[in-house]
């Protein structure tokens, strides 16, 4: 079975001359995709942001490229690099530290200097650790917003926080170690205690825990093991609580739907036009209807 899916990643068409954004693991290194280390052989050279990383990541593998530094100070002078490599007809692959690159770690600069020079970019999905924490957050995760890492200065984070408060998303950020209760006290004092909060660390490595509860007591969990304060962390944020409808709301609606149609199929029409729960419209609609006629 294996070996066809081996086939399957060396039966497609890789041209030469493109860029290709390369999801590597985010902890547990056996997370690779087939088709990633087909193309991490295939390619001429690496874009990394960290060549040393990487190197050791894909000697796990038995893989050893040239490799070109793409991080946050350099991508610029580095995109015009790699886009001299495409001229000749090279293929490269972009790789972070972990995870998929431009999310939250260099390579969208590079895509966008790729892609305005006329060269390809293709990308290979894979792990994130953004996709990881959500799937394991639940139902009350329906929308979110991803921000990533905030401002480390309390009053630009403050800042930024009040201009998510009302959002009705989940708000997903990352976080370091070394500003984890920080961050997560701040997160409750901008947002409100009572919000849901899934804090997820080490994902998929050997000390990998996830932990739900209520902003008001992360800080207090965090507090209460210092092994709980390693690693690197994703933190997700119940959205905005939505506010009820005024209870005059649909009256209107309502109104207009009464002139032609019976109180339950006039509740039942407004409840699919509003989204609004057709009990709450039905009981609105009958004394609609008995104010008229009174």
């Amino acid at each position: 079975m294996t070996q066809h899916l081996t086939d399957l990643a060396q039966g497609q068409h890789y041209p030469a001359g493109a860029l290709y954004v390369v999801a590597t693991p985010i902890g547990n290194v056996a997370d690779i995709t087939l088709r990633a280390l087909h193309v991490l052989a295939l390619v001429d050279r690496v874009a990394a942001e960290d060549t040393r990383n990487t190197a050791q990541l894909l000697s796990r593998y038995g893989i050893s490229k040239p490799s070109i530094a793409v991080h946050e100070h350099n991508e610029r002078s580095a995109a015009e690099r790699a886009i001299g490599h495409l001229r000749n007809g090279e293929r490269i692959a972009c790789v972070s530290d972990a995870g998929t690159p431009g999310i939250s770690d260099p390579g969208a600069r590079l895509v966008d200097a790729v892609r305005e020079a006329g060269f390809p970019v293709i990308p290979l999905p894979g792990a994130s650790a953004l996709t990881t924490a959500l799937c394991a957050a639940g139902a009350w995760v329906h929308t979110f917003t991803f921000i990533g890492f905030l401002a480390a200065k309390p009053k630009q984070r403050a800042t930024q926080l009040q201009s998510f408060a009302t959002q009705p998303g989940a708000l997903v950020f990352y976080e370091a170690p070394h500003r984890i209760v920080e961050t997560v006290q701040a997160l409750a004092d901008a947002l409100g205690g009572e919000r849901q909060l899934l804090i997820a660390r080490e994902l998929t490595k050997l000390h990998e825990s996830l932990h739900r509860c209520t902003l008001a007591e992360g800080p207090t969990w965090l507090a209460g093991d210092p092994n709980r304060q390693r690693g690197e962390f994703v933190l997700v944020v119940e959205g905005a609580p939505q506010q009820a409808d005024a209870e005059d709301a649909h009256d209107a609606l309502l109104s207009t739907l009464l002139e032609e149609l019976s109180v339950s199929s006039a509740a039942r029409l407004a409840a699919t036009l509003t989204g609004a729960p057709r009990n709450a419209l039905y009981a609105r609609a009958l004394y609609l209807a008995k104010s008229e006629e009174e």
